[in-house]
């Protein structure tokens, strides 16, 4: 169960490069009017850490492409199902190097590395990866369609 909680928590955080002179922890954004966009990566990954399945259903496109940090491809269920496993709690998180990119008007993605804590199976966890969330606006509402996870040394 550890395993398939970590694979899915570093889906949620982000894989593009950090931009040249970004620090540790500050976030980089490239493109106008990235405040919206913000806040739909800081919502997204909130549901994920407090285990909001209806948030994560509504912000997940269902073609969701999720490779896990074994290079494994799974979808959307897979995704829900990992971040919200009853029992599993996950402590907070520091985003570091975080890259927010848009793509155009409607697509952007979302970059960062951190380590992701917490109990699962009954037992604690702690996992570092960096990982990188695709969106795309669908029928007007911004939602994850891809999304990659690499684990990285603590």
């Amino acid at each position: 169960m550890y395993i398939r909680i970590a694979m899915a928590a570093v889906t949620c955080l982000a894989a593009a490069a950090a931009a040249p002179g970004a620090a540790a922890g500050e976030t980089v954004v490239t493109g106008p009017r990235h405040g919206d966009l913000l806040a739909v990566a800081d919502a997204f990954d909130r549901a994920q850490l407090t285990q909001d399945r209806a948030a994560l259903e509504r912000m997940v496109d269902d073609g969701l492409v999720f490779i896990q940090s074994s290079g494994k491809r799974a979808g959307k269920q897979v995704f829900i199902d990992g971040w919200t496993t009853p029992g599993d709690s996950y402590d907070p998180i520091t985003l570091v190097d975080r890259v927010v990119i848009r793509l155009g008007p409607d697509a952007f993605l979302v970059s960062a590395s951190t380590t992701l804590s917490g109990i699962s199976g009954g037992k604690r966890f702690s996992s570092s990866f960096r990982f990188t969330d695709t969106f795309r606006r669908v029928g007007g509402e911004w939602r994850a369609v891809h999304i990659q996870v690499t684990r990285t040394a603590s």
